[in-house]
């Protein structure tokens, strides 16, 4: 038997490198079994067999396509039904660099299948396991770009912001049950994702990039801190509780019986 059955099985989505990579490292020594999910089995076998030369961890490796809806069913089931895994880390994801009138829609449609399907089901199928158990922690992977959409592409942003609206309502609903959640929302952080989506990540200012291993770090403490939100850069927590708090104070005026009077015709 593993010895780190107190802590239970992270499932992590995106496993094979970058972010995903790092978490299962950094899980696995903090007493986490691991399934790793990830479409490159290879990749996922040699993660796996490092983990458990450096730790103790139990690791499994389940090979999936997330764009796939028969993939994401198979992993939907092992979370409802296997009561060992305790943490959901929602990180597989894939970005675009193009604008929306330019972009191709067949890549279009795989991107909001993975960043927004395929984290939905999952997240549903966490939340109703953990719910019934009393116990787990679902943490899903955004990005600062919906704090300034203006300066990104339509798609990538929109499902981001997606994600951490997601994250917010799934939390108002089951953190009383026993569940924590949390959106972990890094800025340019040096992984494969770049390269993937056709960017040069070394274009960007050095001082705008941030190492995986820290922001991964940065993350769990902001985890183990039980924020609901991670900004793995911003210096000044302030900012944000700023931010949501002038967000909150719209709510009063967001659904009212009359119009306000901007909107109304001069006489009428």
């Amino acid at each position: 038997m593993s010895t780190n059955t107190i802590q239970g099985t992270a499932l992590i989505t995106g496993a094979s490198s970058g972010i995903g990579a790092t978490y299962a490292n950094r899980l696995a020594k903090r007493g986490y079994d691991l399934l790793l999910v990830a479409r490159d089995q290879s990749r996922l076998e040699t993660l796996a067999a490092d983990l458990r030369k450096t730790t103790s961890a139990k690791v499994e490796v389940l090979k999936a396509d997330l764009t796939d809806a028969s993939d994401v069913s198979a992993v939907e089931q092992r979370l409802r039904n296997d009561a060992s895994i305790t943490l959901l880390l929602n990180n597989a994801g894939v970005a675009t660099n193009s604008a929306l009138a330019e972009a191709d829609l067949n890549e279009v449609d795989r991107l909001i299948q993975l960043n927004i399907v395929a984290l939905t089901h999952l997240a549903s199928a966490a939340a109703a396991g953990f719910v019934a158990r009393g116990r787990g922690a679902i943490v899903n992977i955004a990005s600062v770009v919906p704090m300034i959409p203006e300066r990104f592409n339509a798609v990538y942003t929109a499902s981001k912001a997606y994600v951490l609206s997601l994250t917010q309502s799934l939390n108002a609903e089951i953190s009383d049950k026993g569940v924590q959640v949390q959106a972990v929302m890094p800025g340019a952080t040096r992984t494969e994702i770049w390269e993937r989506a056709g960017m040069d990540i070394n274009a960007f200012p050095a001082e705008m990039v941030m190492d995986v291993n820290e922001m991964v770090d940065a993350a769990l403490a902001g985890f183990d801190q039980k924020e609901l939100v991670t900004i793995p850069s911003l210096a000044n927590v302030a900012d944000w509780d700023a931010f949501v708090n002038a967000r909150l104070a719209l709510g009063p005026n967001l659904s009212l019986q009359h119009a306000a009077a901007r909107y109304k015709t001069p006489g009428a």
